[in-house]
Parts: C-alpha cells; structure tokens; sequence
C-alpha cells in the first residue's frame, strides 16, 4: 500500500514535469512564430523603402528631363 500510493505521487510528478516541457515547447515554438513575422515585417520595410527611393530616383529623372526639354 506505501509502495503504491509512492508511486502514485512518482508518476503524477512524472506528468507534471511532463506538461511543464510541453508548455515550455510550445513558448518557443510561439517565439520562433514571433521572430518569423518580425523578419518579414523587415522584409517588408525594406522591400517598401527600396520603393520609395525607386520612385524618388525616378522623379528626380523626370524634373531634370523635364527641365532641358
């Protein structure tokens, strides 16, 4: 019956410890997702940025084309 019920305890212990590793993957499981959408917020940024110095060049082309014709 000791024995027993030490086991008891043993393996609801076990579970605990379980379910405490499977919390902390999934947390970095969720940090990775993080890390992921902040890399193609990034991305983004700079794919935009890389836009609006496209369409500065281009005006600056236009206001000097426009100015000798």
């Amino acid at each position: 019956m000791e024995w027993s019920a030490e086991t008891k305890r043993y393996r609801e212990r076990e579970r605990e410890i379980e379910r405490e590793r499977e919390r902390e993957r999934e947390r970095e499981r969720e940090r990775e997702r993080e890390r992921e959408r902040q890399r193609e917020r990034e991305k983004e940024r700079e794919m935009e940025s890389e836009r609006e110095r496209e369409r500065a060049r281009e005006r600056e082309r236009e206001g000097r084309g426009g100015g000798e014709g």
